[in-house]
């Protein structure tokens, strides 16, 4: 278990902490969390607070496993295939839960899941034929736009909620569009691997 791979795990673990806080019935178990009011218009519940400085957290290891992996040769199987599921784990389960408490439209959440996993679809196959599938430059732009979004979204799109310009939603609009530019751009580029029969 290199370093890497321990930042991996990291992320897992906050990826279900994160998971836990949005999801745990406070109000049922007699829980009353503390509500931050601004400019007198938004009502911000703190547990999205938290949530979103544990999601920049897990975000960043997500950066720094692959830099130092990469910088020290420290890539191995294992860690490929944990990055791949932290990550999924991590955005998935966050646009979805978004999407269900009205914060993300459902629209976003479909396109950005259907695209991960069409493109994990094309990767397993690219890998059985021990071929590998390069990122591509639309594929990082959504990536982070995506993060950048659900980020904003966490923290209440504050502080661009106070001029009304709905920062967040534009970010996570760019990332569904970039989605499905990069997934057709993959598939474009890996169909003759996909239909070879050997």
């Amino acid at each position: 278990m290199n370093l890497p791979n321990k930042l991996t795990m990291a992320r897992i673990v906050m990826a279900f902490m994160i998971i836990i806080i949005l999801l745990f019935p406070f109000d049922a178990m007699g829980v009353t969390l503390p509500k931050l009011f601004v400019n007198e218009t938004i009502v911000i519940d703190v547990k999205y607070i938290i949530a979103g400085v544990l999601f920049i957290i897990a975000s960043l290891t997500d950066f720094l496993d692959g830099y130092i992996a990469r910088k020290y040769n420290l890539i191995t199987d294992f860690g490929k295939m944990i990055d791949a599921i932290a990550d999924k784990v991590l955005v998935n389960s966050v646009l979805i839960i978004l999407c269900a408490s009205g914060f993300i439209h459902p629209i976003i959440t479909v396109v950005i899941i259907v695209r991960d996993s069409i493109v994990n679809a094309i990767k397993m196959v690219a890998g059985n034929k021990g071929k590998a599938v390069a990122a591509i430059k639309s594929g990082k732009w959504k990536t982070a736009c995506l993060m950048v979004g659900i980020t904003l979204t966490l923290f209440y799109n504050l502080p661009f909620e106070l001029w009304n310009y709905k920062v967040s939603d534009f970010l996570l609009i760019i990332a569904a569009v970039l989605s499905i530019i990069s997934g057709v751009q993959y598939y474009v580029l890996n169909k003759d691997l996909l239909f070879d029969k050997k």
